[in-house]
């Protein structure tokens, strides 16, 4: 697992110092939006360029109980109101107290990050919808996307919403002069510490809840199964039930945050960062799945003796793990708020200039892959790889290892193994049996059949010959009658096709011998000439 965490770490740090100029200038620079008038206005120095943004920076005021700064997020110019500045405070003090009292606001990843907003809410394109007022009616909190007095496009409390907050505060007997009574007692970013207490205790107990839940279940089925280890429902069940245990525990925790009638500050903060917990669970379910998968795959194809397949399982398990603790690290990091677009493309092409320095490494896991997945060998084939001639001893992730004749060890990397010409000799399903035996020429013409016949009744009566065997006289030899024959042995393993080429060849010598028809071997015939006086001169030889 420490092998997939370092990169998965090292992923994790380069995101990190990638977006951490993009967080600083966030407050900065303009959001783009969908249209070009929002991409050439100016920025806006209270960040209210979307939706996302302008709830964040209204969230931010409210919890530092700075209402004249929350008073920036509404849209008094087209209300109906005639509120002043001071009004216009104890107003975003009604919008905190109203949220307090059981009102809603949507996550942080439900809010539209783009400046012209959702354009598929059914509202009027100006319009975004953002939560509801914690009154009797649930009034909607409606964002309107309208000029500022320096001429900025933002989104601000619509006036119909402000109007309702006005009615509210004469309800709650809001003034200037006692909205700072709204929150008491101590505080902690905003928020009273008895409402943090109770958002930790309510997830964890929602946590240690369902997870007793899914650790009884598990015990039920230990009890209930003979060897659970073995049980596919059991392992899957074992993988997904203490993360499924966190997500309910998230889902629940949301759908309780969502009307709670505790500080919208410990709410929505809660609510924004549970998305956390989601991908950690999400993750956690995932890695464990993929664990378990790798278990089984690799358990079978061990007990197949296929060691190069197990390869291709860890090398698709850690694969995967890296993949899928980079997508939720990206989730993770956006849920923080962190732009992690640029940073993405800048690992892109780091990613791109480190594949071309590490191209040969890069080459030999290619060509890995295309040797475990077009399987030209296999561990303890006996093949031929360019000039060296061996036992596959193992295929890995980088290179091949083959055992020699000599009992060397050749190690080829995948990269160049893929390109060379590979003999297998395992795979052959016959072996050819194709020698040339040589009869005497002292036989007669008779017997010269006879042993013809002979070599084709040992062909045609052993079990092991293929029927398209052919024995025939092939030439007429330096020193011998040259019989060619020609046969497949139908087996697939090299040791019996041995045994049975030597049978074959001890029972044609056996019926030659028999039948009396030598076997020749090279001779020498020397004829001497005589000369007219009879005596003996240089002769000529001959080979026969």
């Amino acid at each position: 697992m420490s092998m997939i965490l370092r990169p998965v770490f090292l992923l994790f740090s380069i995101l990190c110092l990638l977006a951490m100029p993009h967080m600083a200038q966030a407050q900065l620079l303009p959001a783009t939006g969908g249209d070009e008038e929002a991409a050439e206005q100016a920025p806006d120095p209270y960040g209210r360029e979307t939706p996302r943004d302008a709830v964040t920076e209204l969230i931010r005021a409210l919890a530092g109980q700075d209402y004249a700064q929350a008073s920036h997020y509404f849209d008094f110019e087209n209300a109906d109101t005639t509120a002043g500045e001071s009004d216009a405070q104890v107003l975003a003090a009604t919008l905190q107290a109203s949220l307090d009292a059981g009102g809603k606001l949507r996550s942080f990843s439900e809010l539209s990050s783009d400046a012209a907003g959702r354009v598929d809410d059914g509202l009027p394109p100006d319009r975004e919808r953002i939560g509801t007022l914690g009154d009797a009616d649930n009034t909607p909190i409606v964002l309107m996307r309208s000029e500022s007095a320096d001429g900025a496009m933002v989104w601000r409390i619509a006036p119909e919403t402000v109007d309702a907050l006005e009615g509210q505060s004469r309800d709650l007997q809001l003034t200037d002069s006692n909205i700072d009574e709204i929150e008491g007692g101590w505080a902690i970013a905003g928020a009273p510490i008895g409402d943090w207490l109770m958002v930790i205790g309510v997830f964890l107990g929602l946590f240690i809840a369902f997870r007793l839940v899914a650790a009884a279940i598990l015990w039920l089925l230990r009890a209930a199964l003979s060897d659970p280890h073995t049980n596919g429902l059991y392992r899957f069940l074992d993988a997904a039930l203490p993360p499924f245990a966190l997500l309910l525990a998230v889902i629940v925790f949301q759908l309780w945050g969502g009307g709670a009638s505790i500080s919208i500050i410990a709410r929505q903060t809660a609510l924004r960062y549970i998305g956390i917990a989601a991908w950690v669970a999400l993750a956690w379910f995932a890695l464990r799945l993929i664990d378990t998968i790798a278990r089984t795959l690799t358990h079978r194809m061990e007990k197949a003796e296929r060691r190069q397949a197990v390869s291709v399982v860890t090398l698709a398990r850690r694969a995967a793990k890296i993949i899928l603790l980079g997508i939720a690290t990206v989730a993770i990091l956006d849920t923080l708020g962190i732009d992690v677009t640029t940073g993405i493309a800048a690992l892109g092409i780091g990613g791109l200039a480190l594949a071309l320095g590490a191209q040969k490494t890069i080459e030999n896991l290619v060509g890995s892959v295309m040797v475990i997945a077009d399987r030209p060998v296999q561990v303890g084939d006996f093949c031929r790889v360019g000039d060296v001639t061996g036992t596959v001893e193992d295929i890995g992730m980088r290179s091949t290892r083959i055992r020699t004749l000599d009992r060397t060890l050749v190690t080829i990397p995948n990269g160049d193994f893929s390109s060379l010409q590979i003999e297998n000799y395992a795979a052959r399903d016959q072996f050819l049996f194709h020698p040339t035996i040589g009869l005497e020429y002292a036989l007669t013409p008779e017997q010269l059949r006879d042993g013809i016949r002979i070599i084709e009744s040992v062909l045609q009566e052993n079990e092991h010959v293929a029927i398209d065997w052919r024995a025939r006289l092939k030439n007429f030899g330096a020193s011998s009658l040259d019989i060619e024959v020609f046969a497949y042995i139908e087996v697939s393993d090299y040791a019996e096709s041995l045994a049975i080429r030597q049978a074959l060849l001890l029972d044609i010598y056996d019926r030659l011998h028999a039948a009396n028809i030598g076997v020749a071997f090279p001779t020498q015939t020397l004829y001497l000439r005589r000369d007219a006086d009879g005596s003996e001169g240089d002769g000529d030889a001959a080979k026969g």
